[in-house]
Formats: structure tokens, sequence, C-alpha cells
């Protein structure tokens, strides 16, 4: 390794050991003091390659705060943290007899990258024993959180899961939303009252709106309102989204759990089956045969959500596409407004350049996501595509070298944004560049 790759990796350390707080990793400083979920997902495969026994805690305390539905909670708050909205008081999980009774979480989830971290774990492991009993003690959690998401937000057995709220996505201001947010009209009444912690922290141009706050605070009390009862919030929930990104990480992560169920040697077919199931209805359903993609569907308005944003290519990343889907995905990668052949870009913006809600700097509306990024590249060589995988992989790689571990990135001018000293940017910047080293 060169002496500024050691250098750039000992930082990348240094950002986890800083956001490390004994039990969980902060995914930042000041904005993010308590533990995300599919945020310890992505910690969990950078601390894999090189610190076992810190991976394994990562994901413990995050399974210890499973509620007894199965459901993996966006958040496990740390209670010496109260700048934070929506905090602790405001979800009022404890409404819902399933919660926790000795942690504090919210009541909504996120994309379900779990087995896939747990399974990178074991892969990566050097104490061998330590690792098979960590998937022992993980197996049950995961197939509980499976259970529940084809359970509750599947209803109908399509093979499609839902998600009930736009931070369920991972992609919390998404231009994806705009067309439902804009369909829910609140009088004054309605709206909780909340303090923003962002906007001491955040560039007032990078962050969403406040009407954007206000419907999605009135989202989380009427869940609380409704006990968090899955079939009274789906009676009137004005979001109810089968989203491509959390359906694709579904059936990587079923096909996942085969796999550590095959170590286990227990029964791997029903996974298999689940993951088939769900690759199926994606194609079916899912599927832009116009624009080369996949797109959401909106159950509340039973129609498609013509918006192209970078995480509806990640079906790539889970096998989902046959060779000419992911062929003719490659090419819209490359020749539409995700500029991944566009040497003047940095990609891939997680929004198309060229659409009406494009802004290169403002949450999810077009900034380069490190996580996405990892996602596509992975997905691109699974499909055979090296050079444009490996110019993702520069690309994850020149930014950190060259702004440090920010939580995204501009695409026009590569300039770091939102939260610095980001733990996830650092851990998948660790997983890029040791596996070169192995």
């Amino acid at each position: 390794m060169q002496n500024a790759d050691e250098r750039l990796v000992q930082q990348a350390r240094m950002v986890l050991d800083f956001n490390w707080t004994g039990e969980y990793t902060m995914p930042g400083p000041r904005l993010y003091p308590h533990q995300w979920s599919w945020d310890s997902a992505f910690i969990a495969m950078g601390y894999s390659r090189y610190d076992q026994e810190r991976a394994v805690r990562e994901l413990s305390h995050l399974f210890g705060s499973q509620w007894k539905s199965g459901l993996l909670p966006q958040i496990v708050f740390n209670p010496l943290f109260s700048e934070y909205f929506p905090g602790m008081e405001f979800w009022h999980a404890e409404r819902s007899p399933d919660a926790p009774r000795d942690r504090k979480t919210s009541g909504v989830v996120q994309p379900p990258v779990h087995a896939t971290a747990v399974l990178y774990v074991y892969q990566h492991a050097k104490d061998l024993a330590a690792a098979e009993g960590f998937l022992e003690h993980a197996f049950p959690k995961l197939l509980a959180w499976h259970e529940y998401l084809h359970r509750e937000r599947d209803p109908e057995d399509e093979g499609l899961v839902y998600i009930r709220h736009p931070w369920e996505s991972g992609m919390d201001n998404s231009p994806m939303w705009d067309s439902i947010m804009e369909r829910i009209q609140l009088r004054p009444d309605q709206i909780p009252q909340y303090r923003r912690a962002d906007i001491h922290f955040v560039a007032a141009g990078d962050r969403p709106l406040d009407a954007a706050y206000d419907r999605f605070a009135y989202l989380v009390k009427l869940f609380a309102d409704r006990d968090y009862d899955e079939a009274r919030i789906r009676e009137d929930c004005p979001f109810l989204v089968q989203d491509v990104l959390f359906n694709a990480l579904m059936c990587r992560a079923d096909k996942d759990l085969a796999e550590i169920a095959r170590v286990l040697g227990e029964d791997s077919s029903y996974f298999e089956r689940r993951a088939q199931k769900t690759a199926r209805a994606m194609n079916e359903k899912l599927w832009d045969e116009e624009h080369s993609t996949y797109l959401d569907f909106d159950l509340t308005s039973n129609r498609l959500l013509e918006v192209y944003v970078a995480p509806n290519f990640v079906p790539l990343y889970a096998g989902i596409p046959d060779e000419e889907q992911a062929r003719r995905m490659v090419d819209s990668l490359e020749n539409t407004g995700f500029g991944l052949s566009d040497e003047s870009l940095t990609p891939v913006p997680s929004y198309d350049r060229y659409g009406f809600a494009f802004f290169p700097t403002r949450y999810w509306r077009g900034p380069v996501w490190a996580n996405m990024n990892w996602f596509l590249m992975r997905g691109l060589e699974r499909y055979g595509y090296k050079k444009q995988g490996e110019r993702l992989r520069k690309t994850i790689v020149s930014l950190c070298k060259e702004q440090g571990f920010y939580e995204y990135y501009d695409p026009t001018t590569g300039f770091g944004h939102g939260s610095d000293l980001f733990s996830w940017t650092a851990a998948l910047f660790l997983d890029v560049v040791l596996e070169d080293l192995t």
C-alpha cells in the first residue's frame, strides 16, 4: 500500500473510532448521535475487514432493540443525546405492545441490508468459530425481521413489501415522494409540534423544506395514534409505496439469509423461494420498459411513480434483471442524466441531473452518496461491466481522498456536504480499499 493510501485508511479508521460509543457507531458526531439501522449494517461491513469483534457488537446492539413483532427499528436512541428530531418522546413507541421496554426506538424501519451484513461479517472473519456463534445468534433475529416484512408489509402476498414513510426508504427527501407529499393537505392543527435539529448543522440549501418535515411528522403521529398496529395503519395511511431499493435489498437479503441457513445446516429453500418471488414481482410490476429501469409503485394511487433516481438501478446488485435488461440499464446509466460515462460529472447523482427537481446539494435530490455508488459498483461487477464498476470504485476512493468522509457530495463540483466524519462513507471506503489489498 502506498503511504498516501495508508494514511487515508488510518483516517477512515479514526472516523469510526471517533464515532464509536462502546456499543454502536454514530453515523455522524454532530447531527446523528443515535444508532441507525442500515447505517450500522454498512458500518459493520467496513469493520469486518479489520475488526471482527466490533462488527459483531455493532449489529448485536441493533438486534437487541428488535420489537417482538420482528420490526427492526430505524433508530435506537441514546438517552444521553436529546437534541435530535424526531427524538425519543416524539415517537410514543411504547404505545405498541411489541416495542422494547428497556430501550427507546423509533417506530419505522430502514432497508433490510442486515442479513447481507451478517453474512459479510462471517465471510471475512478471522475467528471462524466466533463468527459461526454470531450466525447462530443472528439467524433467529433475521428470520423474525424478514417474516415481519413479508407478513405485515405484503398483506396481499405479491412478493413486494411496502414502506409507509419516506424515512423507511433511507432516501428521506427524494423527489420520488413529492407527488405523495403534495397530496397530503394539512391544516395547522394537524401538524404536531416539533423543533428541527438539522438547522444548526446543515446549510439551508441542503436541507429538506419545512413543508416536507410537517408531513414527515404527521405520518409519525398517525402511526402512534394507531398504536403502531400495521393493519390499522394501512387502512388510511396516505403513504404506502412498493419501493424499488427496499425490495431489491429484500431480495438480496433473502438470498443471503438462505446462505446463512446453509452454513448453519438449516433448510435454505424457503428463503430462496422468497427471493425468487420478489425478483419475479419486480420484473412484472416495477420494470419500466421505456426507460430501462425499475420504478416505485404507489399503492394509494395505484400507479408507478415516474421519477428517475439512481437507487432504482440497485436491482443490478441483487441480480434481478436478466442480461438484456442489465445491458439496457447500464446504457441508461451511461447516456442519461446519471452520467456514468460523463467525465465532467462525478457519478452517480442520486437523481437524474436533467430532472425537474434536481438540486446538486439538497438531500437525495442530486448528491452522490457512497452507499449508492457501492451498490451500483457491486451490481455492475456482478454483470461483468468491469470498466463501469471500476469508475465507481475510483470515485468512492477519490471523493474520500480529495474531500474527506462526508455524508454526500455535489456531483457537479465533487465538494462534500452534509455531515462530515460520516461513518458509512468511511466504512465503505475501507471495504473497497482493503478488498483491493487482499
